[in-house]
């Protein structure tokens, strides 16, 4: 399809976001997003997905016009075009050509003897995702009669919108506490912990009610795995691996108490070096087990995991001796 002008009205779905301002299929609202079972707060922020061969969605195809929408919306398309002296002609020949072809091409005027029976699916594209990609949805709009899902492919199912509920997730920074307090001290451990009551599972739902079609699907972020790493090449991790599993009540790790300041934590690291005037940038980061369930799917489904984290500044100095 040729692009409108950039002053071009879209149409009556008031489109936003999307490819570009001037392209007649950017980013319609029919889909729709429960977050209030999302992480909130200043720190909380969205996973990044350990698999870089994954992403969400980059387009589908959903309903989008009745028979009367879809017939205005080629008319703007087309005033627009008239009144711009600039358009290409080609690319207006195009546009005409298309125009016609929903008045008595393939279908007889914008197929407005099914009002009611059906809508037209059109491309949705994900702002977030790089215009090459977008470009895997390049259908022009086609018909579908209530409840039917289109055999083409990215028309919208369940797992495309727990894709796009994936995207929505957010989860709780991930600041540790640290101890003993203050300072830590060269070649004592440090102890590292994440309560239980901040860490836990998370849920975006994504649904679409349109066409006769009604499905929904709810990613699901639960808290797996801890690793630290130190900002610094002279320190020793604690487990050595660095990653700290979840315990059974949520937590991660475990908070020190007096009297094991000796004692190699679950989780944390010991520092070899003082950090002098300055400090290590210590870095915590989550790992999250993602998870799908939706319309018609039997038990949950797997979502790559994803990872969130947050730095901090850690002040390591040398143990102070006494000499009498």
């Amino acid at each position: 399809m040729a692009a409108l002008p950039a002053t071009a009205d879209v149409g009556p779905d008031k489109s936003t976001g999307g490819r570009q301002g001037d392209d007649v299929y950017a980013q319609v609202e029919v889909i729709h997003y429960d977050t209030s079972k999302n992480g909130t707060g200043s720190s909380a922020g969205p996973v990044a997905a350990v698999r870089r061969d994954w992403t969400p969605p980059p387009c589908w195809y959903a309903p989008k016009w009745t028979p009367e929408e879809l017939r205005d919306f080629y008319r703007r398309g087309y005033e627009a075009i008239i009144h711009d002296g600039g358009f290409p002609p080609d690319a207006r020949n195009e546009w005409n050509e298309e125009r016609q072809n929903y008045i008595d091409g393939e279908y007889e005027d914008f197929n407005q003897e099914k009002e009611g029976e059906g809508m037209w699916w059109g491309a949705v594209y994900n702002p977030n995702a790089s215009i090459d990609d977008q470009l895997a949805c390049d259908r022009d709009p086609f018909w579908a009669d209530n409840g039917e899902t289109p055999d083409v492919e990215n028309a919208i199912t369940p797992e495309i919108l727990a894709g796009l509920a994936y995207e929505q997730i957010k989860v709780p920074g991930t600041e540790v506490t640290l101890a003993p307090g203050g300072k830590s001290k060269v070649n004592l451990p440090t102890w590292a912990w994440l309560d239980g009551g901040e860490f836990k599972p998370v849920s975006v739902t994504a649904s679409l009610a349109a066409g006769g079609l009604d499905m929904s699907a709810t990613t699901t972020a639960t808290p797996k795995s801890l690793r630290i790493e130190p900002g610094t090449k002279d320190a020793r991790l604690h487990p050595a691996s660095g990653e700290c599993v979840i315990n059974g009540d949520g937590s991660i790790g475990e908070p020190y108490a007096k009297g094991k300041a000796d004692q190699e934590p679950p989780c944390g690291v010991t520092y070899l070096r003082s950090s002098g005037d300055g400090s290590y940038a210590m870095e915590a980061t989550v790992t999250w087990e993602i998870s799908w369930t939706g319309t018609g799917v039997a038990g949950a489904q797997a979502l790559p995991d994803g990872t969130f984290g947050d730095e901090q500044a850690v002040e390591v100095e040398e143990i102070q001796s006494i000499n009498r």
